[in-house]
């Protein structure tokens, strides 16, 4: 019996049997297989296809889900109450360690540099030797971000803290390796990945980010809840653009210039010589 659900997943991705083989490591005709004969593969391959895919793992191989509950609880570190409750070396520590990957996904962020000044600096510390960087907060141009402003009544505030945090990062525009970007969803959690690791600052309506919840993720094989925060940031990032683009970027560029060319300021002294 054929695995039709693979076949599908696997049409509806950039991927052929062959080059998804070739991501996995394996011999393609053990994708054939998976196919044509329904062949279960490791749990381990399974799992890293079903990333790559971008579907389900227990959709994919539902015998795999047997153990699924089991390995996603397993997952959860620690949930905190409130963001705020969330020991502030611990967003310096997983930021530090990250070896692989490090991708920000906020409106604002701005608790981050404010309490960590160096994360600016680890984070081009951490382009430069080739780790992924990936950055995405909310273009505070954008119904969007207003909206958010009228839900937190914090009205203009919202896109004024984003204004701020992005005046914060912006540091981090046009640096090699790091890919900035802005969004504008309606922002469901903050996602802070770190490797295999992950905080996720999650947002109820009408209520301020540092008092909502922050869930500690981390990354075991066979569990799901990682991987569809995964999936979650993903997504935002295929409809985000280039901060390049922003109307943000192009005041920033304005004020730069204005800055360059302005003349600088003789002393009351100087002037009367």
């Amino acid at each position: 019996m054929a695995n039709e659900r693979l076949r599908a997943a696997l049409l509806a991705s950039p991927f052929t049997e062959e080059a998804l083989a070739a991501h996995l490591g394996i011999d393609p005709k053990s994708v054939q297989r998976w196919i044509t004969r329904d062949v279960t593969p490791r749990r381990a391959t399974a799992h890293q296809a079903a990333q790559a895919l971008n579907a389900p793992l227990a959709y994919l191989w539902p015998e795999l889900a047997a153990d699924l509950p089991t390995a996603s609880e397993a997952e959860i570190v620690r949930l905190y109450p409130h963001r705020s409750a969330t020991p502030r070396q611990l967003w310096l520590d997983l930021l530090t360690r990250a070896s692989s990957h490090v991708w920000l996904f906020a409106n604002a962020s701005l608790f981050l540099p404010e309490d960590n000044p160096e994360s600016i600096t680890t984070l081009m510390d951490k382009a430069a030797a080739g780790i992924s960087v990936r950055i995405m907060m909310g273009d505070p141009d954008t119904p969007e971000m207003a909206l958010r402003g009228v839900e937190e009544r914090l009205y203009d505030a919202i896109p004024g803290r984003i204004r701020m945090a992005l005046a914060y990062y912006s540091p981090l525009i046009d640096v090699p390796g790091i890919e900035f970007r802005l969004h504008r969803t309606s922002l469901y959690n903050s996602i802070f990945r770190y490797d295999d690791e992950m905080l996720i600052n999650q947002h109820i309506y009408g209520t301020y980010g540092y008092i909502a919840p922050v869930l500690h993720l981390r990354r075991v094989d066979g569990g799901d809840f990682f991987d569809t925060y995964i999936r979650s940031f993903e997504r935002v990032w295929e409809t985000s653009y280039p901060i390049q683009e922003s109307n943000f970027h192009r005041q920033r560029q304005v004020r730069l210039s204005d800055c360059a060319t302005s003349p600088t300021p003789q002393s009351p002294e100087l002037e009367s010589r």
